[in-house]
């Protein structure tokens, strides 16, 4: 992983190898990111999707290898109980252009990833709402 610092914005390459959620939080905690959104691209082999069942309140996950773009890459930046928190989305495409997406456990570099981190000031908390069953934004 390389980056470059322009004004609040980061400019973020997660190289082959490297798993694309662990070096945001790299990053973002060796510059103390608290708030702040993120977009990108690039390719993976390996990535694990979720998807959260509203009215059973169970999250699921499925795995999927292989070559594949990664075609949308969004996210934001939070905190949980003081800790980085972050909550990204991917879309991606295989070999057959069938695009699959979900919320973004992790996502393990084929060829490289690039990343624009827009850093906020400020900080803004989440907590477990029981009521949904995911952890909100808390104001």
């Amino acid at each position: 992983m390389e980056y470059k610092k322009i004004e609040n914005h980061y400019v973020l390459r997660v190289d082959r190898g490297e798993e694309i959620l662990s070096k945001v939080k790299e990053l973002c905690e060796k510059e103390n990111i608290r708030v702040g959104s993120a977009v990108g691209l690039g390719a993976v082999h390996r990535v694990t999707l979720g998807l959260f069942d509203t009215v059973k309140k169970e999250y699921h996950k499925k795995e999927f290898t292989g070559p594949m773009e990664v075609t949308s890459l969004v996210g934001n930046i939070s905190t949980k109980e003081g800790e980085t928190y972050l909550h990204f989305h991917i879309n991606v495409c295989d070999e057959e252009m069938n695009v699959r997406g979900g919320h973004l456990n992790e996502a393990w570099v084929s060829a490289t990833a690039e990343i624009t981190i827009t850093a906020l000031n400020g900080t803004v908390e989440r907590r477990m709402s029981e009521e949904v069953g995911l952890n909100l934004y808390r104001f």
